[in-house]
């Protein structure tokens, strides 16, 4: 009887988790559709001056970057942002630095993790040189893909022409095949939106939603899936670069999540048990992987919101090819956060600073000067 019962706790574990999965999923797909629906109610009557305040591609960088740096959870902002597109909210132009500004701001996590390793002056220098190589990576990106993209469009022009290919025909197509057509159907979101009657409390609670629903789907999954793994995490996955690579980008899709996932290095080179550059593949694929979300998220909604998730994608797959294949480029980032780690490490102060400047006091300082000229 004894053995019967501890037999299947393991079983009923594992259904508890399945159905907790399964229901943020759900309250996913519900947070996205009443945010689109707020999306729309804020929109009314404001277009022009939604407009006017992202028309400047580093205002919308950077409020991309605190958003993210806030909330810590670039799956959230850049569901966000698709829905506003989707919305009408937003066009092209002002979401693409959006984006760009979503995954520097994911990148906070690693690096206050770093931090809890500041009393081992040792371990510390790898910690931080581990928890900001994911920063650099993207600042460097943006340095290179932003300029680009402003003066050629070539990233929002190829993802409309992919988009293209990929949308779903005639009357399958947009929100009509399931937010607007499966909830709109029973009319949870339309009787909500009528009920609460305040267009700031449906924001409010959408977004509350939405990152709670990510955070949730991102513990069970990573509890059903990572969890035996974590003592040999570091034998098994990163014997090879491309093994790493392929592992960070299929843990961070599955757990939709890179701030759950690229901190759980930060621990193992601080330690030593696996130098920078063996994770750093890992972080490439956390940063490619971490794109699913918000791409699921638009392909039940129109074609300017599966281009503008998919602008997310190519972002970070031209991050990885330029940054990644060649041993030169490669070495760029890697450089830069170990000598910041070394830098750090003489003054720790200067680890503090870093953190206010990046993600705080130098975006508002920015769109204040924007602002005003």
């Amino acid at each position: 009887m004894t053995q019967s019962a501890a037999g299947t706790k393991p079983s009923i574990s594992i259904v508890g988790r399945v159905l907790a999965i399964i229901v943020a999923v759900a309250v996913f797909l519900f947070a996205l559709s009443l945010l689109g629906h707020a999306f729309k109610m804020v929109a009314a009557g404001r277009t022009q001056q939604i407009m006017e305040v992202t028309s400047d591609p580093f205002i919308s960088l950077f409020i991309g970057l605190l958003m993210t740096a806030v909330i810590q959870s670039s799956s959230t902002t850049t569901s966000m942002v698709v829905a506003a597109v989707a919305a009408g909210s937003l066009n092209m132009a002002q979401a693409v630095p959006m984006i760009m500004g979503a995954n520097i701001g994911t990148t906070l996590t690693s690096t206050l993790v770093s931090l809890g390793f500041i009393t081992k002056k040792k371990e510390f220098k790898k910690a931080l040189a581990a928890g900001t190589v994911h920063d650099i990576f993207n600042v460097f990106t943006t340095i290179i893909l932003l300029p680009l993209e402003l003066y050629t469009g070539f990233l929002s022009s190829l993802a409309q022409t992919i988009s293209g290919y990929i949308s779903l025909p005639g009357e399958l197509n947009s929100s009509d095949l399931f937010t607007y057509g499966f909830w709109h159907n029973l009319s949870p979101v339309q009787w909500m939106v009528d009920s609460i009657d305040n267009v700031w409390v449906v924001l409010l609670l959408a977004f509350v939603l939405l990152f709670a629903s990510i955070k949730v789907l991102a513990h069970y999954i990573y509890e059903l899936f990572i969890g035996s793994f974590r003592k040999d995490f570091e034998r098994i996955f990163f014997a090879t670069p491309l093994k790493a690579f392929a592992f960070g980008g299929l843990l961070t899709a599955t757990v939709q999540s890179s701030s759950v996932t690229t901190p759980l290095v930060v621990p193992l080179v601080a330690t030593g048990k696996i130098s920078l550059k063996k994770c750093y593949p890992y972080i490439m694929g956390a940063n490619l992987g971490t794109t699913v979300t918000a791409f699921l998220a638009a392909l039940f909604h129109s074609n300017a919101a599966i281009s503008i998730a998919l602008v997310h994608v190519l972002f970070n797959l031209f991050g990885v090819l330029i940054f990644f294949p060649i041993k030169v480029l490669r070495n760029v980032p890697i450089k830069t956060a170990q000598r910041l780690g070394r830098i750090t490490n003489r003054n720790r102060i200067i680890g503090f600073m870093y953190i206010l400047l990046t993600f705080f006091l130098l975006p508002f300082i920015l769109i204040y000067i924007s602002q005003q000229s």
